[in-house]
């Protein structure tokens, strides 16, 4: 306990001093929200990795594994291919351009200066403001999933206390406080987890053996997942049975396609000064995601096999049925004490990096999305800018704080892809046909962002299962679970409660966009010529 407290104290001066120097290095709204765009290729890489991937993705994700099984590996093939490659090459060069060009400074004013549109930055800027928090939650709870178990404090003491320590450095030093400790919090996460992969494997004889071992576990699946399809860790799911539906739509497909209109990630493509910076990115990039989530995804299929070795238990057995507490657990039991005091730290660094980018764009969307664009509310002075955003960051924080009192167990990875899935089915149409088809209008983008919002909160409520019985809006309007739910059992229509709203809602939303912008007045050249002018 002793080396895990002066442990920790060191990595926390770390921190804090890294906050401070942001702090003094912040003179305006700018460098506030963008760092002053002169971020190096190293450090935005490491920024843009350590928010893509937190505890949400180790912890909630890293569960999932341990429930689900190797399957979970494709979601890193599809953050390598669209999360790194496709996002910095295709979408981060052309939203750096624009941003410039455009004077941008958030992911919602970029939308409404290209579509021209107040009501597109506010609308925006009010979906992220309302929904981060949920997704800021999931990160919360793994990190104190993650002390609880570690450190044996209260839950609720250590949510109050991680909070604060955040909030303290994220509403004073903006996005250069946050991007410095990114760097940092990144490099120590990717250490990390290159111990821990050598460990698991070390336990269980070898790469080999160790994935014989656990294909020879199929039996030992618990009889309600394979109710759902599992056939086993390493031979995956039945094709196209509820838990197959799972895993592939809403996990892999939601998740991984959702990340290309994350807004707390699309504003660090305009944090750097030029095209080089980004493509240097993709190499960091790559490397760091591709430690984080294949190792999560497979120490959290590989548990399994340790825990039944060590102890004749699964993983969630192991675990109480709690998914969230699954890699917590074979930290603390199965790693050595020193490692369980650093991965502590690692986990705070995926938590801190993600949680003060997400309150961060929270903020600003409030404060200068909402507040400032949208209302067309004056904000004279760069000091009384500043002080709307640290006002917009600190509501997010208290509703974040909330949200992690409230929600349920096992739920980081349904809150991650929740999010991960509205940002997609909202934004992702209209932000990529604005960055690549100049007959784009503001029609069309009004009507796919609207489109998109709308037809995937209806699926969660009507259709899909696990958020529809949650909430319990259609079981008081129709009497049902879902719209579905007594349509006959196995058949396509009874299967729709396991499709992601995401695998709807974006053809939808792109149909929208495009439907409607081939049969609606265009943008005046001059202001479209004016957006391509740095493209």
């Amino acid at each position: 306990m002793t080396a895990k407290l002066l442990t920790t104290l060191v990595y926390f001066g770390i921190v804090f001093y890294l906050g401070y120097k942001g702090w003094k290095e912040t003179k305006g709204a700018s460098d506030y929200m963008l760092a002053g765009r002169r971020v190096n290729p190293f450090v935005m890489a490491m920024s843009y990795g350590a928010t893509f991937i937190s505890t949400s993705a180790i912890i909630g994700f890293g569960g999932a594994a341990g429930l689900f099984g190797f399957p979970l590996l494709w979601l890193t093939v599809f953050n390598l291919v669209f999360g790194i490659f496709i996002a910095m090459i295709f979408f981060g060069k052309r939203t750096r351009r624009m941003g410039l060009a455009l004077n941008c400074h958030t992911f919602p004013e970029l939308l409404g200066k290209r579509y021209q549109s107040r009501f597109i930055q506010g609308f925006t800027g009010g979906v992220i403001f309302m929904f981060i928090p949920v997704y800021a939650a999931a990160v919360l709870i793994g990190i104190c999933r993650m002390v609880e178990v570690s450190l044996g404090l209260p839950y609720t003491w250590v949510l109050i206390g991680v909070t604060a320590i955040i909030a303290l450095y994220v509403i004073t030093g903006g996005m250069k406080a946050v991007m410095y400790t990114d760097a940092f919090q990144g490099t120590v996460m990717a250490v990390m987890m290159l111990i821990l992969i050598y460990y698991t494997y070390s336990m269980l004889g070898g790469v080999t053996e160790a994935h014989q071992t656990l294909t020879d576990m199929a039996h030992l699946m618990p009889e309600k997942l394979q109710k759902g399809g599992m056939l086993g860790w390493t031979q995956g799911a039945v094709p196209y049975s509820p838990l197959w539906l799972t895993i592939y739509t809403t996990i892999v497909y939601g998740v991984g396609i959702g990340v290309l209109a994350q807004p707390q990630l699309a504003v660090r493509y305009m944090t750097v000064p030029g095209d080089r910076e980004l493509n240097r990115a993709v190499l960091y990039g790559g490397i760091f995601i591709l430690l984080m989530t294949g190792v999560a995804f497979t120490v959290g299929a590989l548990s399994n096999a340790v825990f039944f070795k060590e102890f004749g238990k699964i993983s969630i057995a192991m675990a109480a049925g709690n998914i969230d507490k699954i890699i917590p657990t074979f930290i603390e039991t199965m790693m050595p004490s020193w490692f369980s005091a650093v991965f502590l730290l690692a986990m705070f660094a995926a938590a801190m990096s993600t949680l003060s980018s997400q309150f961060h764009v929270g903020g600003t969307s409030l404060g200068h999305d909402i507040y400032a664009r949208a209302m067309r509310t004056r904000v004279r002075a760069a000091g009384n800018s500043m002080a709307v955003n640290q006002m917009g960051v600190v509501i997010t924080i208290l509703a974040a704080l909330v949200w992690a009192w409230v929600l349920p167990e096992s739920v980081i990875a349904r809150a991650t892809a929740f999010f991960f899935g509205l940002c997609g089915a909202a934004f992702l149409p209209s932000y990529l046909l604005g960055l690549y088809w100049k007959g784009m209008t503001k029609a069309g983008a009004k009507v796919s962002i609207i489109g998109g919002f709308m037809t995937s909160m209806f699926w969660l409520l009507f259709i899909h299962e696990k958020e529809a019985a949650s909430i319990g809006l259609c079981q008081f309007l129709f009497g049902k679970t879902t719209l579905v739910a007594d349509a006959t059992k196995g058949s396509w229509l009874f299967l729709l409660q396991w499709v992601d709203p995401n695998v709807v809602a974006l053809p939808f939303a792109f149909l929208l966009a495009w439907g409607v912008s081939a049969f609606s007045t265009s943008l005046a050249d001059e202001h479209v010529e004016a957006c391509w002018q740095n493209c």
